[in-house]
């Protein structure tokens, strides 16, 4: 995990870890099937480092807390996201956070089909957005606004008056990720707490 966060997931081959590790690259398969089952490996590590809630916790809490503790294993791993569906999910760590997520969210009153819905209503969104966005640093803000700036000058006077209006904004003020991850999480948080309200309603109530 260390090589590949130092130097990106490409520069993970056996005869490097070996080199790393001062021993020739054929004894590491003493250990490890080879290449793929290094990765499955550095994957599950990874899932041990996301901070669940136990079962007891508000459910929205837990689930907000999940979601942030992962977005920062994905900064400090940026090699992870890129990995999660490819890698064996069978491992030790990641089978038990999916029981801790599951846990908390049938605690709460999820059927197992609807908790494992929202699990991935939630995941597929915090997979997403880390996908489509860069490490955010000051220059990229400065890259957000002269982009807006960019778009705002090609826009003809008259022309596209709400694109206009987001550009406008976005050429004064950078883009903000963090705000815009955590209002995408209350949208979904929200309405699962209202899908988990409409089945504990009584028959004629809901």
């Amino acid at each position: 995990m260390e090589l590949a966060d130092e130097s990106g997931i490409e520069s993970v081959t056996m005869r490097e870890l070996g080199r790393r590790l001062e021993v020739k690259a054929a004894s590491l398969y003493n250990h490890i099937a080879g290449k793929d089952d290094l990765l499955s490996g550095m994957m599950d590590l990874a899932w041990a480092e996301i901070d669940v809630l136990g079962e007891s916790a508000d459910w929205k809490d837990a689930m907000r807390r999940r979601a942030v503790s992962l977005r920062k294993v994905f900064a400090h791993h940026t090699w992870a996201a890129g990995l999660i569906d490819s890698r064996d999910r069978t491992g030790p760590n990641n089978l038990a956070y999916m029981d801790r997520v599951l846990g908390v969210l049938i605690q709460a009153g999820f059927s197992p089909a609807a908790a494992a819905n929202a699990f991935l209503v939630l995941d597929s969104y915090i997979y997403g957005f880390e996908r489509q966005r860069p490490d955010v640093s000051i220059e990229d803000e400065l890259k957000d606004t002269e982009a807006a700036r960019e778009i705002l000058a090609a826009i003809p006077d008259g022309g596209y008056p709400f694109a206009a209006s987001v550009a406008m904004e976005y050429a004064e003020n950078p883009f903000d990720q963090e705000a815009a991850f955590e209002f995408g999480l209350g949208l979904i948080l929200d309405g699962l707490e209202r899908s988990l309200g409409h089945r504990e309603a009584p028959a004629g109530h809901a």
